[in-house]
């Protein structure tokens, strides 16, 4: 009876593991990140970003926001440089599912008698990239990276733009080390 109690918990987990962005994020460790406090995209940049108009201004629109959220404005003279840089590809997964008892290579377990089933899903495995470059320097101080499933559904497309964004914009600045 104990194991029903965890099923419902295990079935959560399972299920919230398939549908979440994976963040990593790496810094240049000497460089002090209150002096940034303004920003503006570098131009050359998104420009060549191979995805439609409407997904960058849906990017662009997501990292405004959560830059203005962390205290920046946008400035035509920017201590950062924001970039972008984007990647897909698709995912194919085939399960074979098999049930039923019956006798061959003796009694029990025999995949090939009864219920077998085989089904085969896709889905587009999104890489968002997000650089932070020191304006003045030209050198890249942060970057963040999101990796997970995208959707076709322009309904579904606006959320999955801003999780992205806010779980790569949730670890800048880096927590330095004390000293």
């Amino acid at each position: 009876m104990k194991t029903f109690k965890f099923l419902p918990l295990l079935l959560l987990f399972i299920v919230a593991s398939c549908s979440t962005i994976k963040v990593n994020s790496d810094y240049d460790k000497s460089v002090n990140f209150s002096q940034f406090k303004t920003y503006a995209y570098m131009k050359s940049g998104i420009d060549k970003v191979e995805i439609s108009d409407i997904d960058k201004k849906r990017i662009l629109n997501a990292i405004d926001q959560q830059m203005l959220a962390k205290g920046f404005t946008k400035s035509e003279t920017p201590d950062l440089l924001i970039n972008i840089f984007t990647k897909s590809r698709e995912q194919v997964s085939v399960n074979q599912f098999n049930s039923g008892w019956g006798y061959g290579w003796g009694w029990g377990w025999n995949p090939y008698l009864y219920g077998g089933q085989t089904t085969v899903t896709t889905s587009t495995e999104g890489v968002l990239y997000i650089d932070l470059v020191d304006a003045k320097k030209k050198e890249l101080v942060w970057q963040g990276e999101g990796k997970g499933d995208l959707s076709k559904k322009a309904e579904e497309k606006d959320k999955i733009v801003n999780d992205f964004v806010t779980q790569i914009l949730a670890q800048y600045p880096p927590v330095l080390p004390q000293k």
